[in-house]
């Protein structure tokens, strides 16, 4: 077991969580100085320096959508998926834990720890969710394929990827909160915001994925001559 590998994930996914939580956070701290914008860039900048960082370490994946649509095209294997994927979670949950640590409760309550939900309240409903957080992951998964993972790539795959994720919040946000993560959904729902909506952060960013691959395989992928 390489534990450099899933400390990587860890870390990322740790990052990934705590800043999510944080800038939303911030926002409510400043009367909403942030804004939708400012924080689409908090989290999109933290999984460009993130990916960056982890990618000739363990693969950037810092996410299970990510790391099952690697798994379904051999580019992992399923011990190595696993081990990941809990990491990442792990990853995840300390963020959601420690970042109690940082900012006020009420504060946290406020914004029920950041956790993603359906906006119910502007007429969303479950279906529109789920289809929102289909078509999010797919876009953030075939970037990850197309820059990071095909033979035609590029190095600066880690700022496409953050970009990617940057204008999904600000298009997906007000609907589903853009999680395209389960695992930064999981850690803090398990740590005040409640698992209602699990089914939905989980079933969606990985059928998101999995399209990606596809679409990849059959349609983009350059075949070795």
């Amino acid at each position: 077991m390489n534990y450099r590998k899933l400390f990587a994930e860890f870390l990322g996914t740790f990052a990934l969580t705590f800043v999510a939580i944080g800038a939303t956070a911030a926002n409510e701290m400043s009367d909403g100085a942030l804004g939708l914008t400012g924080i689409a860039l908090a989290i999109g900048l933290t999984i460009t320096v993130m990916v960056a960082s982890t990618i000739n370490i363990s693969g950037g994946h810092i996410n299970p959508a990510v790391t099952i649509s690697l798994l379904a095209c051999g580019k992992i294997n399923f011990p190595g998926a696993v081990t990941y994927i809990v990491s990442q979670c792990l990853g995840a949950i300390l963020a959601a834990f420690l970042v109690k640590f940082v900012f006020p409760a009420d504060i946290l309550t406020s914004i029920q720890m950041g956790v993603n939900s359906i906006n119910s309240a502007a007429g969303v409903t479950v279906s529109m969710g789920l289809v929102a957080e289909i078509i999010l992951t797919f876009f953030l998964v075939i970037v990850v394929f197309l820059t990071a993972v095909d033979k035609g790539g590029t190095k600066m795959a880690p700022l496409y990827i953050g970009g990617v994720v940057a204008l999904d919040i600000m298009a997906g946000g007000p609907v589903s909160s853009a999680a395209m993560n389960p695992a930064r959904y999981l850690g803090p729902a398990l740590l005040g915001g409640g698992l209602e909506q699990f089914w939905i952060f989980w079933v969606g960013p990985i059928t998101g994925g999995l399209l990606a691959l596809v679409s990849y395989k059959f349609i983009f992928e350059q075949k070795e001559n």
